[in-house]
């Protein structure tokens, strides 16, 4: 099994991980009245983003194509998770009732999302910046 520690590791449990996050945010699992709310703009950006990441481990080709850069993917999508984090405490107010105040698409004044995503964020840029992988 591949350390989550590690780049492909980051990209096999992320990718898992996001799939099935926005398969069960579609499902309408988590909504306005649990610990985390998923909206739809949310759950098509995790699905989309989960198959990415399994595709570039994964699918013949690409996965030889993008090896040499998965590094530098895990620092994209450490400042994406880091900015969208950030953007969740401090960018938007508390809307009540709850309104799409992320460009429109998402909903993230839940600080469990932000707390996720400065976890994720986190995760990557240590993957991507401090493993040596062999």
């Amino acid at each position: 099994m591949m350390s989550p520690l590690s780049l492909k590791g980051f990209f096999m449990l992320g990718g898992v991980v996001l799939l099935l996050l926005g398969v069960v945010g579609f499902l309408g699992v988590f909504g306005p009245t649990t610990p985390l709310w998923l909206t739809d703009g949310e759950n098509y950006a995790h699905v989309a983003l989960g198959a990415v990441a399994l595709a570039a481990l994964y699918v013949p080709g690409l996965n030889t194509a993008l090896a040499p850069y998965l590094k530098w993917i895990a620092v994209l999508v450490g400042a994406i998770a880091l900015f969208f984090g950030v953007f969740g405490f401090v960018g938007v107010t508390a809307d009540l009732p709850p309104k799409m105040n992320t460009f429109g698409v998402a909903f993230l004044n839940n600080p469990l999302d932000n707390i996720i995503h400065l976890v994720v964020g986190a995760w990557a840029l240590y993957v991507s910046l401090m493993v040596k992988e062999k």
